[in-house]
């Protein structure tokens, strides 16, 4: 994550409660405390989780200005036990408050992420295949969606638009084929790798033969897959195989066995629920 992006993310969130005004006039609630009242606070967990955040968390409360000290009891990437103590804080009280909600809704997206990514990749730990995410993010949280998504043990596919090509069915259609489109990828930008989604083992041949240098089965069968993968082996021109599609907790670890070499998942990004978290003032 680059530290632009971050700091850019933070600035949105603290526009949104403060409306652009400085955190003095925008928080009217935080000014019924006296302006240099001192406080200590703790953020806990109530739930089991992966947390992810912290860089955002110490963003947050940099951009507010006042100084306040955050001690950190994990960093991310870490499992944590529900009533666990993630950090203390110790600074300004209105600044504590100001920041508060910006920095949990942070942590609590992010951690989800991770949590349920690591969910996943604890069910297909004992087979070769790796999890991967999708572009099924929160708009404008992307990055941020992917970085934790490495936190939970889970890799990434390709970041946007620009970095990879990934042909569906549009495209193909568009273009007049699977084999045009390759073609004109590897002429356009060869440097780049280029994935084909097929629907069929006709479509994989044609994929195949045409070079992919990987392959995403949409919505095959456990013995579609099987036979992706014989068929994979067996030609000159073999690829990567993905699967993607009807990817539960439930399905996931007969998929990974056929020998497929990644799983895509969107539920990862897009099918969490935050992570249940909370901010306390302490003596």
């Amino acid at each position: 994550m680059v530290e632009k992006e971050i700091s850019e993310s933070v600035k949105i969130a603290l526009h949104e409660d403060l409306n652009g005004l400085s955190a003095s006039e925008g928080d009217i609630t935080a000014n019924l405390i006296p302006e240099g009242k001192q406080a200590k606070a703790i953020v806990i967990t109530r739930e089991d989780a992966v947390f992810c955040g912290k860089a955002w968390t110490q963003e947050v409360f940099k951009q507010l200005g006042n100084k306040v000290t955050i001690t950190w009891h994990v960093k991310d990437g870490d499992f944590v036990k529900a009533n666990s103590t993630l950090f203390s804080l110790e600074g300004c009280a209105r600044t504590l408050l100001t920041g508060e909600r910006s920095a949990l809704n942070f942590i609590q997206t992010l951690s989800a992420i991770a949590t349920r990514t690591k969910h996943y990749t604890d069910i297909i730990k004992e087979t070769n295949c790796k999890l991967l995410d999708t572009r099924k993010t929160l708009p404008g949280l992307r990055n941020a969606s992917k970085y934790a998504v490495l936190c939970g043990g889970g890799f990434n596919h390709r970041i946007g638009l620009y970095d990879a090509y990934l042909i569906k069915e549009n495209h193909i259609l568009a273009c007049g084929g699977i084999k045009q489109a390759i073609e004109m990828a590897n002429k356009l930008h060869p440097e780049r790798w280029v994935e084909v989604e097929v629907e069929s083992i006709e479509e994989l041949n044609q994929a195949l033969n045409a070079g992919a240098q990987r392959v995403m089965l949409d919505n095959f069968t456990v013995a579609m897959m099987q036979e992706a993968v014989q068929i994979n082996r067996d030609n000159e021109h073999s690829a990567d195989l993905e699967v993607s599609g009807n990817v539960t907790t439930s399905t996931i670890l007969a998929f990974a066995s056929t020998g497929v070499d990644y799983i895509s998942v969107g539920a990862l990004t897009k099918h969490i629920n935050a992570i249940d978290l909370s901010m306390r003032f302490v003596d």
